[in-house]
């Protein structure tokens, strides 16, 4: 897996009743709207962690995110799914499955199958540790959301 920032490109339009539509080109299932620009926006934030999760639950390929064009937004799902979601790439890349899993974690096989399961509640430094036992670095980005900035999709080369 290269890097990857799970935030994924949004359109904003509005529809026949002057509402604003949030639709992802990548996840066209995550679908939402408001009465305002910034309740769309946090809306779609919601709709694309139910779509992703869904995707797991379902064993549906999930995309990696497409660049952000023009008058698109940038959209990330919660915390705790984007990770569930780089884990679930992760064991796929590895071809490694729950048991082995729980084998690098030395936890029970139970616990394990919690940390892949979309709908379980898991624990940020769980899931991190979960893909760090798999070789795989998790950074946290922190940006001004306000200020509409984009959140790079790969780090920016050294200049040397």
């Amino acid at each position: 897996m290269r890097p990857t920032v799970f935030a994924y490109p949004a359109t904003l339009s509005r529809d026949a009743a002057r509402r604003f539509v949030v639709r992802f080109p990548d996840i066209p299932e995550a679908l939402t709207d408001g009465a305002t620009q910034e309740e769309a926006l946090h809306e779609a934030a919601d709709a694309l962690s139910e779509a992703l999760m869904s995707r797991i639950a379902d064993s549906e390929p999930i995309p990696e995110p497409s660049p952000v064009g023009r008058n698109q937004y940038q959209v990330a799902p919660d915390a705790t799914i984007a990770l569930k979601v780089a884990l679930h790439k992760a064991l796929k890349e590895k071809r490694a499955t729950a048991a082995d899993l729980s084998r690098l974690l030395e936890i029970d096989h139970k616990e394990a199958r919690r940390l892949l399961d979309p709908r379980e509640t898991s624990k940020v430094p769980r899931l991190t540790a979960a893909l760090v036992a798999l070789g795989y670095s998790v950074t946290t980005a922190v940006y001004d959301a306000a200020k509409r900035e984009r959140i790079l999709s790969s780090p920016a080369p050294r200049r040397r």
